[in-house]
């Protein structure tokens, strides 16, 4: 097994541990991830409505969200030391819900927030530091979901063909990413294709560069090529990471992720979506609820607009690819197939 020294020399500097969120001196400082690969900094926030505000603005995505808002809780029960239970408890839950609804459709989320609620209201009960107890549950949390991005690491490394080319799409994070590294350790070559993903170029800022970083050939493509360089014979595997997988196979991921899919599974490329699991709250597709995000945001391309403001948009921000395009979900417990996730997640 990795240990957690090795696993922090294979991950770029984006994903290292401390540089996703870290909590210092009361204050969650986040790694800023709309300014890299051109800046190495980190957005610093004071109170749980600047992490929220952080989360919202994008200044992380994907797994990050999850550890910036944990550690917000943290700050929130740091507020409440001294206060009466049932104040304590009011802000506690005021501060989780404000936090659950920046990201709406990543339930992950939720379900962290959930779990250190009620060890703070524990805490609170029994007298303790429930900025502490939160403190040291974020870090076992944390412990656990690196042994699982190893482990799911492990298994898609295992996929990848010796000459493989690979498309991903957004930024697949830690288990994708270590992946790769994974590959490269047991001498397979490999060339990725990362869409550059609009408006917010994750793909073309984030993975790129984080791949490119671990001495991999990458290549940043338009959103609008993949079908074509598939065609080419290019590409022979599609690997994504997931924002949320419902008990029935559905694959809710960064806007895009479908219509790839829909092409892979045309040139029978296989797709594999790497994913803690299945969440047990979303039983179908009826039970997502897509985030829509501020429409000019699409109309603009760091900084610059690509549009007169006259004219309308809109942004979705995830899509749902169905379980009949999925090739499998690698999770913790090995490749699942989309139509056999209820009996290891409920």
């Amino acid at each position: 097994m990795i240990t957690e020294q090795e696993l922090d020399k294979l991950l770029p500097f984006v994903l290292k541990r401390d540089n996703v969120a870290r909590y210092e001196d009361g204050k969650v400082l986040i790694g800023d991830r709309r300014k890299y690969p051109f800046e190495k900094t980190f957005y610093e926030c004071k109170d749980v409505e600047e992490v929220a505000s952080a989360i919202e603005i994008m200044v992380t995505q994907g797994g990050g969200p999850w550890v910036a808002a944990s550690f917000a809780m943290a700050m929130a029960a740091r507020e409440v030391d001294g206060k009466s239970d049932d104040v304590a408890l009011s802000h506690l839950v005021k501060a989780k819900e404000r936090l659950v609804n920046t990201r709406p459709t990543n339930t992950a989320l939720a379900l962290r927030l959930e779990d250190l609620i009620l060890v703070a209201k524990q805490a609170i009960i029994d007298g303790e530091s429930a900025e502490q107890v939160v403190l040291d549950n974020i870090k076992t949390i944390r412990d656990e979901s690196y042994k699982h991005y190893i482990q799911r690491a492990r298994y898609g490394a295992d996929l990848i063909a010796d000459g493989d080319g690979i498309l991903t799409m957004c930024f697949a994070e830690t288990s994708f990413i270590l992946a790769l590294a994974l590959a490269k350790q047991d001498g397979k070559s490999m060339n990725v294709f990362t869409p550059e993903t609009r408006p917010y170029l994750q793909g073309a800022r984030l993975t790129a560069p984080s791949i490119h970083e671990l001495g991999i050939p990458v290549k940043v493509i338009g959103d609008n090529m993949p079908a074509h360089i598939m065609s080419q014979g290019k590409i022979q595997k599609y690997f994504t990471a997931a924002d949320l997988i419902t008990l029935d196979g559905h694959v809710v991921n960064k806007i895009g992720t479908f219509q790839n899919a829909i092409a892979a599974n045309h040139h029978g490329i296989p797709y594999f979506a790497f994913m803690w699991g299945a969440d047990p709250n979303s039983p179908d597709r009826a039970s997502i609820k897509i985030e829509e995000r501020d429409p000019a945001e699409m109309k603009s391309c760091r900084g610059t607009p690509t549009t007169v403001s006259e004219i309308e948009a809109y942004y979705p921000a995830f899509d749902i690819t169905p379980p009949y395009l999925v090739s499998g979900i690698i999770t913790r417990h090995g490749i699942l197939s989309p139509y056999d996730l209820e009996r290891h997640f409920v």
